[in-house]
C-alpha cells in the first residue's frame, strides 16, 4: 500500500521520536490535520497521511497515530475525512488576475456575443467616447476562432473609437479610433511592430506590439490596495499561496509603483499570497538611461523576505501569439509570402548590451521570448553576459519558451537556466496553427522535452492572458488538452507528480526559496491546498475543475470554501 511503502521517507525524521516528551508538551502544535492524504512533494515524493503546524511552519509530518500524539490542550484538530492535502500552489508567471474597467469579453464564446458586449458599452457612452475592452480573452475562445477586425468593429460603433486589449502585445481598432490618432495606409510600421491589413490592402485593425503606441490609451487608473487585496482573495481561492510577477501587475502601468504598494500592505500585515516580484526594463535604446532608471526605483536585487522580494530583472525580445520570432517564416496568409517571420523587439546590439550591464548590476535576468530566432537571440545575450561574470548557478531565466530546439537545450544547460512554461496553448492552439502551422503549434511549450533533458521547468499561466486557474494548467500539462480543439503534441505529456512539482516546488527553486516552501516538510512554511479529492488517482479530466476546498499560507487559513466543513 503506498502509504505503508512511503511512510519511511516521511517519518525517517527522528521529528517525533526524538523530542523529548516535555518538549512536545511545551511546544504542541497549533493545528493538526489528520486522516487525509499528504502529497508532501518532498525528494522521494512521500505520501502521509496527517501532518502539524505551529506558528508559520509544519513540525511535524506522518502518521495519524504520530502526530495526533502531539497535540496539547489547545491544539485545533481537524479531520480531513479522506481529503488531499497538496503544498501551496505557485504561479511563477502571472500579471494579475484579470477583470478590470473595461469592457469584459472574457465570457464571450461568439463573434455575435463579443460584438454585442462592445455594442451595449457603446449604448451607455456618449458618441465619440472612447470604448476599451479587457485583455483577458483570446480568439480561440469564440465559436468561429477568429479575431474580431475593424470591419467587424465598425457594425457596432460607427462613431465611437473601439480598442479592443488582446492579451499584453495586441490591440485591435476600428476606423473611428483610426481616425481619432490618424492611422491611414501611409502610416509607417514603427521598428518592432507590425499593422495589419486585410487581403484586399486595407487595414484591418490590428496593431501589433510596439504599433499599439500609435494609439494613445488614458492612463490606467492609479491601482488601489482595495484592488490588490480583491486579487489576492480570488488568487487563494484557486490554491495560490505564491505569484511571481513578471514585471508588470497591470498591463499598461508602472513597475515600481505596485511594488511599493505590496511593501505597504505587507507592512499592514495584509498580505494573503507571497510575492515575488520583477522589476522592468522597457527601453534598451541606451545602457546609461536604463542605469539611471534602475537607481531612480531605490531597489537592491534579491531585496525583501518570504512575503515580499524583488526577484530579478524582466526583459523581452519578441512578441506573443502573433508576433513570436521565428527561424522561419509564418503560415499564409500571415507569413506574407515567406517574408514575415515575427516580430524582433528589441535589436540584438540593444539587448545584449542590456542583459550585460544588469549581470554587471547584479541583476538576476528573465527574458520573454516564443519563438525559436527569439531563443536563439536570448542564448545569444545571455551567453555574452556569463563571458563577463558567470550566470551559472544564479537561476536567469526564460520566460514562455514556446518553440524549442534540438540545438537549444545544450546551451540551456551549459548556461544553467530555468524555464518559466505557462499553458498559453490550451485556450490559444487553433490561433496558433493558423499563425504557425500544425507541426509547430504540436510543439508549443514542450515541457516533457525540458523536463528529460533535466532542466529545470517553474509553471504558471500568464494571467491575464490565460486564465490564472493552476488546475487548467496542471491539467493541459498532463493531457495536452485544448479548450476548443482536442489534444496537441501528446509526446509532451507530463506526469501528475511532475505536474505538481511544476507548480510548487519548482517555483520556489526558481526564486531560490526551496528550502523554505514548495514542499510540506517539517521546518517549511507551512503553505498548503486542501483538495476534495486525490489528484493523483481522479480521472484525468476531472483535475481540471478541482476546486480548493481551503488554502493555508503562513499556518494560517486564508480560504476556506464555505460549502465544505472544517472540523
Amino acid at each position: 500500500m503506498v502509504f505503508v511503502k512511503r511512510f519511511a521517507a516521511v517519518l525517517s525524521v527522528a521529528v517525533l521520536a526524538a523530542w523529548p516528551g516535555a518538549l512536545v508538551r511545551a511546544q504542541a502544535p497549533d493545528l493538526i490535520l489528520h486522516n487525509g492524504k499528504v502529497v508532501t512533494v518532498d525528494p522521494a515524493f512521500s505520501i502521509a497521511q496527517a501532518l502539524a503546524t505551529r506558528g508559520e511552519r509544519f513540525v511535524a509530518v506522518g502518521t495519524n497515530a504520530a502526530v495526533r500524539g502531539l497535540a496539547g490542550p489547545a491544539t485545533r484538530v481537524i479531520d480531513l475525512r479522506g481529503r488531499t492535502v497538496i503544498p501551496g500552489l505557485m504561479d511563477g508567471h502571472l500579471h494579475n488576475a484579470g477583470g478590470g474597467p473595461g469592457v469584459n469579453l472574457s465570457e464571450v464564446r461568439s463573434m455575435a456575443e463579443l460584438l454585442a458586449a462592445v455594442e451595449a458599452r457603446v449604448g451607455l457612452s456618449k458618441p465619440g467616447d472612447l470604448v476599451v475592452s479587457n485583455s483577458d480573452w483570446h480568439e480561440a475562445q469564440l465559436r468561429e476562432k477568429r479575431l474580431p477586425h475593424r470591419r467587424d468593429l465598425d457594425r457596432v460603433a460607427p462613431d465611437n473609437p473601439v480598442v479592443l486589449v488582446r492579451g499584453g502585445h495586441e490591440f485591435i481598432v476600428n476606423s473611428a479610433a483610426m481616425r481619432r490618432w490618424s492611422i491611414t495606409r501611409a502610416t509607417p510600421v514603427p521598428p518592432g511592430g507590425e499593422i495589419g491589413h486585410d487581403a484586399d490592402g486595407e487595414l484591418n485593425g490590428e496593431l501589433v506590439d510596439t504599433a499599439r503606441g500609435l494609439v494613445k490609451l488614458p492612463p490606467p487608473a492609479k491601482l488601489a490596495a482595495e484592488e490588490i487585496l480583491a486579487q489576492m482573495k480570488l488568487l487563494n481561492a484557486a490554491g495560490l499561496t505564491g505569484i511571481r510577477i513578471p514585471g508588470q501587475f497591470q498591463f499598461g502601468g508602472s513597475a515600481i509603483e505596485p511594488y511599493r504598494m505590496f511593501q505597504q500592505l505587507k507592512a499592514q500585515g495584509k498580505l494573503t499570497i507571497r510575492v515575488n516580484y520583477l522589476m522592468r526594463i522597457f527601453d534598451y535604446s541606451s545602457v546609461e538611461k536604463m542605469r539611471e532608471t534602475i537607481a531612480s526605483w531605490n531597489v537592491r536585487p534579491d531585496e525583501g523576505d518570504e512575503w515580499l522580494r524583488i526577484g530579478g530583472m524582466k526583459t523581452l525580445v519578441d512578441g506573443g501569439f502573433e508576433g513570436g520570432h521565428m527561424r522561419t517564416a509564418y503560415e499564409e496568409p500571415f507569413g506574407k509570402g515567406g517574408k514575415f517571420k515575427g516580430i524582433q523587439v528589441v535589436p540584438l546590439a540593444d539587448y545584449v548590451g542590456a542583459v550585460r550591464e544588469l549581470n554587471r548590476l547584479g541583476w538576476r535576468v528573465a527574458t520573454h521570448a516564443v519563438g525559436d530566432a527569439a531563443i536563439d537571440q536570448v542564448l545569444d545575450a545571455y551567453t555574452a553576459a556569463d563571458r563577463d561574470r558567470s550566470i551559472r548557478g544564479r537561476r536567469w531565466s526564460v520566460e514562455h519558451f514556446f518553440i524549442g530546439r534540438p540545438d537549444h537545450y545544450p546551451r540551456v544547460k551549459a548556461l544553467d537556466l530555468a524555464i518559466s512554461a505557462q499553458d498559453h496553448l490550451y485556450r490559444a492552439g487553433p490561433s496558433l496553427v493558423r499563425y504557425w502551422g500544425r507541426e509547430r503549434a504540436e510543439q508549443v511549450t514542450p515541457v516533457r522535452s525540458f523536463l528529460d533533458q533535466g532542466i529545470l521547468v517553474a509553471g504558471g499561466t500568464d494571467s491575464p492572458v490565460i486564465p490564472y486557474n493552476p488546475f487548467w494548467a496542471m491539467y493541459h500539462f498532463i493531457s495536452r488538452e485544448t479548450i476548443s480543439d482536442g489534444v496537441y503534441g501528446a509526446d509532451q505529456r507530463i506526469t501528475r507528480e511532475e505536474a505538481l512539482r511544476v507548480f510548487t516546488i519548482n517555483n520556489a527553486k526558481l526564486t531560490f526559496e526551496e528550502n523554505l516552501k514548495g514542499s510540506i516538510e517539517r521546518g517549511k512554511l507551512a503553505d498548503l491546498v486542501i483538495l476534495p479529492a486525490d489528484i493523483l488517482t481522479i480521472p484525468e479530466k476531472q483535475i481540471e475543475s478541482l476546486k480548493p476546498v481551503a488554502t493555508m499560507v503562513g499556518g494560517l487559513f486564508v480560504y476556506s470554501d464555505p460549502a465544505a466543513r472544517l472540523e
